[in-house]
């Protein structure tokens, strides 16, 4: 596939920390159905990559040393896919459960930025941005939702 060296694409990281490990049943629900959202957001019109194993999980892959917390990191062509995917799909029952499995955390735990179409982001990379937006704010290298939706930003960014 030829990719534009100039077009860009919204990388996102969100990290959680459960409440309870696998394998018990007050995590169960979130757990049994890991591979048919994945699997929806797989499907998106615009989505690129995510972040998984072999098995195509992406549970195990450790972005601090609690082994509670667990990320996901995908990559996809607009920020209207991803919106679509997060608010308009299956996805959308599971993320308004997420405080029975998750714990409320008490700094940013998503953020968002611009890559190069054809980079998929290490998950160091996007702990790094992660630690930006959690230290300086939003900018043009990490932001959120909110700052999406800025023209100023929005333009800056693709364009930067």
């Amino acid at each position: 596939m030829d990719v534009d060296p100039h077009e860009k694409h919204l990388a996102e990281l969100n990290i959680a920390r459960l409440r309870y490990p696998q394998g018990d049943p007050r995590a169960a629900e979130f757990f049994d159905n890991l591979d048919r959202v994945n699997g929806a957001a797989e499907r998106m019109a615009g989505f690129v990559w995510r972040l998984k194993d072999e098995g195509g999980n992406a549970t195990a892959f450790r972005i601090s040393e609690d082994p509670m917390v667990i990320a996901n990191l995908s990559v996809w062509e607009t920020a209207q896919a991803l919106e679509k995917f997060v608010f308009q799909t299956v996805h959308t029952g599971f993320y308004r459960k997420r405080e029975a499995w998750f714990e409320k955390m008490a700094t940013p735990s998503f953020v968002l930025w611009w890559v190069d179409a054809g980079h998929q982001p290490s998950l160091a990379e996007a702990a790094d941005r992660l630690a930006r937006l959690t230290a300086h704010g939003p900018s043009a290298e990490a932001f959120g939702w909110e700052q999406l939706a800025s023209t100023q930003l929005w333009q800056s960014a693709r364009c930067g």
